[in-house]
């Protein structure tokens, strides 16, 4: 996998400050990664932890070799389990 483009990234960023999500609110933690990728692989920090201090939402992420990639995409993974168990689904009411 390559980075992501800058339109991608871009993209992401609107997303996160549609969401209220901030670079500030997140704690970022490099982990030594593991499994299928050889030498490069077990020997880097390439694993990314990110953790949304305000809601305490942690997402780990080790998809590609690259540090860069792995950031991005951690990044999209919040956003998504951000939606998913914080937001109200649409079409829900309540039943008492």
């Amino acid at each position: 996998m390559s980075l992501p483009s800058p339109k991608k990234q871009a993209a992401l960023r609107s997303r996160m400050d549609q969401l209220g999500i901030k670079e500030s609110d997140l704690s970022e933690s490099f982990i030594l990664g593991s499994g299928k990728g050889g030498q490069k692989q077990n020997k880097s920090h390439n694993c990314v932890r990110l953790k949304h201090k305000p809601t305490g939402l942690i997402v780990t992420c080790q998809q590609g070799r690259e540090r860069a990639l792995n950031r991005f995409l951690a990044r999209r993974r919040l956003c998504d389990l951000y939606e998913s168990k914080l937001r109200p689904k649409a079409g829900a009411s309540d039943v008492a």
